[in-house]
């Protein structure tokens, strides 16, 4: 049996089977798209890949709705959300065919003394493997390969095994854009097959979205061959509430930055932590806002939150939740399971440096703790071995800024949730990886920042 497969979390339904890819045939694909490397790569212009990727962007546009229902039936998100992604996907891809000229333009260098000049010159890294998750399909994608293709790279494409739907159709839209051959080539590989494509000499860089343990591995085999690699992985995002003067907003950010596509994003706020003298009626407020968030049908357009993607991770948050409450949490709300779905859930009474303040709550769950001061907030909030992304809420605009400072986290908002842009550098700290994805800085990730100093 393959590991492909489209299976509906809202009905465990076995879609549709996908075979994985061959050895003989994922050779034959890592040496296409190293030959694109050799040719498109360094013989097309940036204008030329930027209109094919601007092509690439407009058809997702295009294709919107056929697109979100592929990913409703694959992993569970509800079809509103999942045409959001698409649109956001669509943004990414534009946002890199309008700029490709200056992120790849050359860099003059100011001589400190001598004659002639000096410059840096942004070359293409080559072919380059992409391992991509399944929990945003099209958008994680678009922010991997849209920066890559204007600088010239050819992508071989490993999505997720539960994506093997979406992947066929973004291998469809790179086709009919007009990419040549080996330019983008999705692989239905196996684990133990990535580790020799990997190692291949002509695979030049990885870019892995995904869980820690999975990064780890990927990492591991990247060094060891001397490859280049950009790692995204888990989150544990604190939410700070320290001073507001309207708590129902603040409630209100709170649940909409848990429970987009069901709490399952790397980057969710995930503990909230919030000072004693507000704790009381933000918490009210949030028990609110998550007891009317009630998991529904997917394909249904005033669906707000779907199913989690898998039984397996159904089962995971499930064990999660009911060894932080052995330990002596109290779930305030929620806590119970119907199949592939999971209520809106708080948890309360977690001590700092108990289990369930370390792992990754990848579903509808959220943490409340209570601080008496802004350093305990913030020795709290920096209490994890993740630092991807984090909130902050206070009216205090000197406090905002030193509390932002101060945070452990590749990403801070502060008062807004729900800001992701193209133009943003998205990426993290410490086990949340490294390397930036999105705007200039994921432009640069996979470059040859060449010196070229002349007489």
């Amino acid at each position: 049996m393959s590991t492909y497969a489209v299976v509906n979390p809202a009905t465990n339904e076995t879609v549709r089977e996908y075979p994985e890819i061959s050895d003989a045939d994922l050779k034959a694909a890592i040496g296409e798209a190293d030959a694109a490397a050799h040719t498109w790569g360094t013989g097309s212009t940036v204008v030329e890949r930027a209109e094919l990727i601007r092509a690439v962007g407009r058809l997702h546009l295009e294709r919107r709705q056929t697109l979100a229902e592929i990913i409703v039936r694959e992993m569970g998100k509800p079809i509103e959300q999942a045409l959001g992604e698409v649109d956001f996907a669509g943004a990414i891809y534009d946002f890199y065919a309008e700029n490709a000229a200056s992120l790849t333009a050359d860099e003059p260098i100011k001589l400190l003394g001598g004659d002639g000049t000096a410059l840096v010159r942004r070359s293409p890294y080559g072919a380059l493997l992409g391992i991509m998750p399944w929990n945003y399909p099209y958008y994680q994608v678009a922010r991997f390969a849209g920066p890559n293709h204007v600088i010239g790279n050819t992508i071989l494409l490993k999505h997720a095994p539960q994506c093997p739907e979406s992947a066929e159709a973004i291998q469809r839209i790179f086709d009919d854009a007009g990419f040549p051959t080996g330019a983008y080539r999705n692989i239905y590989a196996a684990n133990e097959q990535i580790e020799w494509v990997i190692a291949d000499p002509r695979v030049r860089g990885v870019s892995v979205t995904g869980s820690e343990r999975a990064g780890a591995a990927v990492a591991e085999i990247a060094g060891r061959n001397l490859k280049k690699v950009v790692l995204e992985l888990g989150g544990s995002d604190p939410f700070i509430l320290l001073a507001t003067d309207d708590i129902a907003d603040a409630a209100q950010k709170a649940a909409e930055a848990r429970l987009e596509n069901a709490g399952q994003a790397c980057n969710a706020a995930k503990r909230f932590i919030v000072m004693d003298g507000l704790y009381d009626e933000f918490l009210d407020k949030l028990k609110e806002q998550l007891s009317g968030a009630t998991p529904g049908d997917p394909t249904a357009e005033d669906t707000a939150m779907g199913p989690l993607s898998s039984k397996t991770a159904a089962d995971r948050l499930d064990d999660q939740v009911k060894r932080a409450v052995e330990a002596g949490a109290e779930i305030l709300i929620g806590g119970k399971r119907d199949g592939n779905f999971y209520e809106p859930t708080i948890l309360t009474g977690i001590k700092p440096g108990d289990t369930a303040s370390q792992e990754e709550f990848f579903g509808p769950v959220a943490q409340v703790y209570k601080v008496s001061s802004e350093e305990e907030a913030l020795e709290l909030a920096n209490n994890t071995q993740f630092g991807l992304g984090s909130y902050l809420m206070t009216n205090d605009a000197a406090q905002a800024e030193r509390v932002a400072d101060r945070i452990d986290a590749g990403m801070v908002y502060v008062n807004i949730v729900g800001a992701d842009s193209p133009e943003l550098p998205f990426g993290g700290f410490k086990r949340s990886g490294f390397g930036r994805e999105l705007g200039r800085y994921g432009a640069d990730e996979f470059v040859n920042k060449k010196l070229i100093r002349s007489a």
